[in-house]
């Protein structure tokens, strides 16, 4: 009975949390307005830079504050081309106020899509990959890691800032009136736009799924309880690191071509510190090493934040802050946590009363206090690879 109710947890936590939060999203473009619909679209682009988040912080417990590098990077690069694409055969009109007369050569190779598209992976993932094996070929870790992290974030967007005729200075990229000949603004190109966003967000939660199930995942946590004994292993922590720190610096990427497809600009302001701490914040309310509690911390922060900021214009900054530090608090394992360890305690409810005859209540009560103590070792060994990332 034990063995039957824990498959039965593992099966709905695996598959019936994910779909729960699917299903609302497939249909929102039946309910929303196209005002929304953009709205929930950029919202998805955060679900997919916390899978890559959740996917080092809460299975590789490497806390990285620099997410938003990889997300503003992955961002100018789609907003170059499509630039060039609004632009025509003109200079993009920041280079025309700085006086530049041409355009600068690495702005030329942009003018393909098959550039822009692979620049907004593999640009992210090697910037992550020599940073990473340079930090983890050093053994810098916890805090000096995030620090470093969010140091190369500062650095970035002080320098994009300061590029004005190349990057378009404070203000970014703006003005980008269509995607693949298709107007952006229209409401149909919004609508797949947000399918589009849907799909990368699915599929990247089936990769991070399969991942962390895998002898890859199962590493990544051991290496987070206990480097050392991996290493003894004949395991190289450093290869397993940058890998990881690689494949969330492509996530993010993607996520920022998406958010620049959205919302039709980039500024270093999305790339910035302030952004990357907001990120780690969806991983915290929604709960790490789950995944879907990451999906579902990023569009409820967001929400909310969205929600506060449209009532209370003078004070939602406050409001935030105080929401985020109450969730944080009563919700210690987020989201995630708290819906799982009251769905395993409705599920274990359900399996005793079942048990139970109506005739053996004598019975039940001798046995129940044994029988409850298995089920709890039971529960406490089928939850631990969930909590801890397995």
């Amino acid at each position: 009975m034990a063995l039957r109710d824990s498959t039965l947890r593992s099966f709905l936590w695996t598959w019936g949390a994910p779909l729960a939060v699917a299903l609302p999203l497939l249909v929102a473009p039946l309910v929303l307005s196209d005002f929304r619909l953009n709205l929930l679209g950029k919202f998805l682009t955060y679900a997919i830079v916390a899978l890559g988040l959740d996917l080092i912080w809460g299975y590789g417990g490497m806390l990285s504050l620099g997410q938003g590098l990889f997300f503003g990077l992955g961002g100018y690069a789609m907003a170059m081309y499509l630039k060039l694409e609004t632009s025509g055969s003109r200079l993009p009109d920041f280079m025309s106020w700085s006086g530049l007369e041409a355009l600068p050569l690495f702005w030329e190779a942009f003018r393909s899509p098959v550039v822009a598209l692979c620049a907004v992976v593999l640009l992210p993932m090697a910037i992550a990959s020599a940073v990473g094996y340079l930090v983890f070929r050093s053994r810098v870790q916890g805090v000096y890691f995030s620090l470093i992290t969010q140091g190369l974030t500062l650095i970035a967007s002080i320098l994009f800032i300061g590029q004005q005729a190349l990057t378009g200075g404070t203000n970014g990229i703006t003005n980008l009136k269509t995607i693949f000949g298709f107007a952006r603004g229209a409401a149909s190109t919004q609508t797949v736009l947000y399918f589009v966003t849907l799909f990368c967000l699915g599929a990247l939660y089936l990769f991070c799924r399969r991942l962390t199930q895998s002898r890859f995942g199962r590493l990544l946590v051991a290496m987070r309880d206990d480097e050392n004994r991996v290493r003894f292993l004949g395991y190289n922590p450093v290869t397993l690191k940058t890998l990881v720190f690689a494949l969330s610096a492509g996530m993010a990427g993607i996520a920022g071509a998406l958010f620049v497809c959205q919302v039709g600009l980039i500024s270093p302001s999305s790339m910035g510190v302030m952004p990357s701490i907001e990120m780690v914040t969806w991983v915290a309310v929604g709960g790490r090493g789950t995944l879907i509690g990451a999906v579902v911390g990023a569009i409820l922060v967001s929400l909310g934040k969205s929600a506060l900021s449209e009532s209370y214009p003078e004070v939602w900054q406050l409001a935030f802050g105080a929401l985020f530090a109450a969730s944080v608090m009563l919700l210690p394992t987020g989201v995630a946590g708290f819906l799982r360890r009251h769905g395993s305690r409705l599920v274990r409810r359900h399996a005793a009363g079942a048990a139970a005859p109506a005739g053996a209540l004598g019975e039940a009560a001798v046995a129940g206090p044994a029988s409850a103590g298995e089920v709890e070792q039971s529960a406490t060994r089928t939850e631990a690879p969930a909590t801890s990332g397995r």
